[in-house]
């Protein structure tokens, strides 16, 4: 069983806060294997009717569990999984638990606010690098192209029909059982728009008319696809000034291989690797630090930085992504800063080992490679 060791100590980090851990992410993207990966922990399926039933009685049940490490996979089959993990949060503090379940269950307002306060939240992303190096595959056109859903990124061909049996089982057994939503095909449709134009600005009026629904419908099926974890909103970082863009976000597919997929990609040219190097940034930050202050920004004149990391009480962090480092041009940035003039400047390129410093007239950018992104975010 391959151990994909940042996670793993993900959940051991967000054990020493609380004894629950919700262990959230899209189908197939790995928590059963992660569950299982765990050292010393007792793993329960709660698909299985006879588990379940040894936990109708939850108190019962997590009293013959203490001071131990268990997983609760797929904790949406219980009847109530929400009773059973804030029983143990107040009542049984030595039993640390992770538990997984539907994205659907996750996006639910009263399983968030019955344990708000009880359990720490650990987002399982598609693959990041620290994961190609666990499963001995560091080719980065390989996870492009096949993305970072576990099953699929070990295929040795484009998986295409997995991808959309992946899509028919979301609709089935994640939006239905939430959302209850209508006209499959419309829904369906949208989606795969959205990853085919994945990375650009959204426009709800522009999805309506191919997709037969409303633009309100598919201002509602994009809160649904962010939801579940398969969108990723990204709005624009602005203080309100008039030359800058304040309403379009942008909108990126969760995983590059679905992205391929709707694009029609079964190989990468050269000129696709810069397009899905920023997709790959994206899921690298979205693992290490999260969605909160995470933007892009753009002016009216057509200047765009890809990220802005904003966090509050701190300068803006620029960050411009570019598959090549020469392919670099400093004039969007500097646009960004003669309006916000502090704030780290980073270029995130594919070619680079190790970070070094370049001048662009007064700018100061800082050039390194995606493994150490993360470094200077949190330096």
């Amino acid at each position: 069983m391959i151990k994909r060791t940042y996670w793993i100590e993900r959940i051991e980090a967000a054990w020493r806060k609380r004894n629950i851990v919700w262990l959230a992410g899209v189908r197939r993207v790995g928590k059963t294997m992660l569950c299982r990966s765990l050292t010393d922990v007792e793993y329960f399926d709660c698909e299985r009717p006879r588990i379940r039933r040894q936990m109708e009685d939850p108190e019962a049940f997590l009293a013959g569990l203490q001071g131990k490490r268990i997983a609760l996979d797929e904790i949406h089959r219980l009847g109530n999984p929400s009773e059973l993990l804030k029983i143990a949060a107040d009542h049984f503090p030595d039993v640390k638990i992770v538990a997984t379940g539907s994205s659907s269950l996750g996006a639910s307002a009263k399983f968030g606010d019955t344990l708000t306060g009880r359990k720490t939240d650990v987002w399982l992303t598609p693959m990041i690098l620290a994961d190609l190096d666990d499963f001995q595959n560091t080719g980065l056109q390989h996870r492009l192209l096949h993305g970072g859903l576990p099953p699929f990124f070990v295929m040795d061909t484009p998986p295409d029909a997995e991808i959309q049996d992946w899509m028919d089982a979301y609709w089935a057994k994640d939006i239905q059982s939430l959302f209850r939503l209508e006209r499959r095909s419309s829904f369906q449709k949208f989606f795969e728009l959205l990853l085919a134009q994945s990375g650009g600005i959204f426009e709800a009026s522009g999805y309506a008319a191919p997709c037969e629904v409303s633009r309100p419908t598919i201002t509602n099926y994009l809160s649904v696809l962010e939801a579940t974890f398969v969108a990723h909103v990204l709005r624009p970082f602005s203080t309100r000034r008039a030359h800058e863009i304040i309403s379009a976000p942008k909108v990126y597919g969760f995983d590059t291989g679905f992205v391929c997929t709707m694009r029609g990609w079964d190989h990468l040219r050269p000129d696709d690797m810069g397009y899905l190097w920023e997709h790959l940034v994206l899921n690298e930050l979205l693992a290490g630090v999260g969605r909160q202050g995470l933007g892009y920004w753009r002016d009216k004149r057509g200047h765009e930085v890809d990220f802005v990391w904003a966090r509050r009480g701190r300068d803006p962090v620029a960050i411009e992504c570019k598959w090549r480092a020469d392919r670099f041009e400093a004039h969007s940035l500097q646009s960004f800063r003669r309006i916000y003039p502090k704030g780290q400047n980073l270029v995130v390129a594919s070619d680079v080992d190790r970070p070094y410093s370049r001048k662009h007239g007064d700018l100061n950018v800082t050039v390194c490679s995606l493994e150490g992104l993360l470094t200077l975010l949190k330096s």
